[in-house]
């Protein structure tokens, strides 16, 4: 009996996914509650597991392929005891059964297909799916994600070293010298050479250049960041306003209480809690950042959901810190830890992606000096933080050098008036600048 496996409601507002990958091959034998296939949404991915146990009989839909709730993915062939028969014994006598060939024993699994094996377990989808696509033999490729996951990263660099090697192993044409001796043509006479019309010589074209190129598919959750950026551009009139940081007093009081805080909580005191927290005094004093427009409405909003920024291997997520202001430094620290781990490990559940009411991205990880980060619709307003550099700045007449840095804030124009923006950026620079000042806050 035939089992089929469907796609599963993916949640509020999501009706399409994309395969992703098989985790297990046709004709393979399945458990129940085993996962058999990973979808991608836009938002999260996830595995698809068998009803019953049996054997994958086949797949209707391969990596790559759209599909909708509800749409057949493959079936499994339920295993299902087969009734034995009492078969009544004849006087008439039988012929001796030919002598059973022995069965050979089960030999086991080559060196070389365990590593393959293990090389597309650890491998990501899109280096699978590179990898496929240029015949790379994963074995051949260093993790360097987690748990030595092969990332888009990894089988890129592969691609490069790859390319770098074959042009320095490239033969090249020697010109051998012209003979020396008597063997060698003797230069005509002068005036032979003043006589002689110079004879015409050909050209030869320039060698052909190679531009390579290479098609990748965009996955799911990279069309659907694509979509929303250019949908907040269009609706919304964007506006971005820079101040700059001096973040003495933070890291001052970060270096004199990390390991108190780190025994006591068991996480790290980093730069994000301050700003989560400064953001939260700052959205209550100008309601308007805090708010999103529906029609001719303007929604304010007196819960803080504060969404953080997380890169990952298949693009940018955005994580929500539900009720922020209700929480603690180290309960923000812990959260932002766990929620960026998931994420990156591809767990995260729809709920913790959705809403947000305003958010914060820290470019300065990567090195961004100065960015205009893009409104997350249908917020008002992003923070965006940036690289920590030592500069000159004037302090009471004198010129020091403080560890500074520039803070962006890129907001709605059609909610939040530039000094509304203005104001709300300076009220964040005071808190961080004064940073036991926060703790009268929360």
């Amino acid at each position: 009996m035939d089992r089929e496996i469907r796609v599963p409601p993916l949640g509020e507002s999501l009706v399409e996914a994309t395969v992703g990958r098989w985790l297990k091959h046709e004709g393979e034998a399945v458990v129940a509650g085993e996962p058999v296939v990973q979808l991608e949404t836009e938002k999260v991915n996830l595995d698809v597991t068998a009803d019953v146990t049996g054997v994958l009989k086949k797949i209707i839909h391969h990596e790559g392929d759209a599909v909708r709730v509800g749409e057949v993915l493959g079936t499994i062939e339920s295993a299902v005891a087969q009734p034995t028969e009492t078969v009544t014994p004849t006087p008439v006598p039988l012929a001796p059964p030919p002598p059973a060939k022995p069965e050979a024993a089960p030999s086991a699994v080559p060196p070389a297909a365990a590593a393959e094996a293990e090389a597309e377990r650890l491998a990501s989808p899109v280096a699978r799916r590179m990898a496929a696509e240029y015949g790379i033999d994963l074995t051949k490729i260093v993790g360097t994600g987690p748990g030595g996951r092969i990332t888009r990263e990894d089988v890129t660099n592969y691609l490069e070293r790859q390319r770098i090697a074959a042009a320095e192993a490239a033969p090249t044409v020697e010109v051998a010298p012209p003979p020396a001796g008597p063997a060698a043509i003797p230069p005509p006479p002068p005036e032979i050479r003043r006589e002689t019309a110079p004879l015409p010589t050909e050209v030869a074209a320039p060698p052909r250049v190679e531009r390579p190129e290479k098609r990748v598919r965009l996955s799911r959750r990279r069309l659907t960041i694509a979509r929303r950026l250019l949908e907040a551009t269009r609706n919304q009139a964007l506006l971005t306003t820079f101040n700059e940081i001096d973040m003495s007093a933070v890291m001052e009081l970060r270096r004199r209480r990390r390991d108190a805080f780190q025994e006591r909580h068991g996480v790290s005191l980093g730069l994000m809690s301050f700003f989560v927290k400064a953001s939260i005094a700052a959205l209550k004093a100008f309601p308007d950042v805090n708010s999103e427009m529906q029609g001719d409405d303007l929604i304010l909003k007196y819960y803080y959901d504060i969404g953080i920024a997380v890169d990952t291997e298949g693009g940018l997520v955005v994580p929500v810190i539900r009720d922020a202001d209700r929480k603690s430094f180290a309960e923000i620290e812990r959260e932002i830890a766990d929620l960026a781990k998931r994420a990156r490990e591809n767990h995260l559940t729809l709920e913790e992606l959705r809403g947000g009411t305003f958010t914060i991205t820290n470019g300065g990880v990567f090195g961004s000096l100065l960015s205009t980060p893009i409104v997350n619709p249908p917020q008002a307003g992003i923070l965006g933080m940036h690289r920590i550099i030592d500069r000159p700045v004037a302090v009471q007449g004198q010129v020091v050098i403080h560890p500074m840095m520039y803070v962006a804030l890129t907001y709605d124009h059609r909610i939040i008036d530039g000094r509304t923006a203005v104001l709300f950026l300076v009220r964040i620079k005071e808190l961080i600048e004064d940073p036991e000042s926060l703790f009268l806050e929360a």
